[in-house]
C-alpha cells in the first residue's frame, strides 16, 4: 500500500439546486461532489501539485470500449508522446479495494494498454507496474515519478 500524503484543497465548490458542485480543472466545468469525485479531485491534486505531474497530461473520464461496453476511466496520464501511460481507477473512502475493483481496472488496461495501473479511495491507495504480458505485475511502494 502507498501512503499519499494529499496537499490543502484549494477547490472551489458551489451549491445549485441543492447539489454541492465542484469545479474540475480538467474537464473545465462543475461537476455533482459526489463521495468518488471528492476523491478524484483530491487524487489530481496530489498527481499535479505532489508528483510534478503535468496536468496538461491528464484525462479526466475518458471513455474507452470494451468490446460493445462503453466504459469511462476515471483518470489516464499519458507520457510525452501523448500514449496512455497510467490509469487510475477511485473509489469512494468507504468502498474497499478488493479483487472487483482490482479486475474493473485490469480490464480497462484490456482496452487501453499503460505501463501502471493505480487504484485509490483516498485513504489506500495501490500501483503495480506491468513488464510484458506474460510477466507478474509488480506492486510499487511508491507511485512513479513522471517519465
Amino acid at each position: 500500500m502507498i501512503l499519499i500524503e494529499f496537499p490543502p484543497p484549494d477547490f472551489k465548490i458551489v451549491t445549485e439546486a441543492g447539489n454541492q458542485l465542484i469545479f474540475d480543472a480538467y474537464r473545465k466545468k462543475y461537476v455533482v461532489l459526489t463521495p468518488e469525485e471528492w476523491v478524484r479531485q483530491n487524487f489530481l491534486n496530489f498527481l499535479s501539485k505532489t508528483k510534478n505531474y503535468p496536468a496538461s497530461l491528464m484525462g479526466v473520464e475518458k471513455e474507452v470500449f470494451l468490446g460493445e461496453l462503453k466504459k469511462r476511466c476515471d483518470i489516464i496520464i499519458y507520457n510525452r508522446e501523448a500514449k496512455p501511460w497510467m490509469i487510475v481507477e477511485c473509489k469512494e473512502m468507504d468502498v474497499p479495494l478488493n479483487m472487483n475493483v482490482l479486475e474493473q481496472i485490469v480490464r480497462y488496461n484490456m482496452a487501453l494498454p499503460v505501463s501502471f495501473l493505480v487504484i485509490t479511495n483516498g485513504t489506500n491507495t495501490f500501483c503495480c507496474k506491468l513488464k510484458g504480458a506474460n510477466d507478474a505485475p509488480e506492486f510499487l511502494q511508491q507511485l512513479p515519478d513522471f517519465e
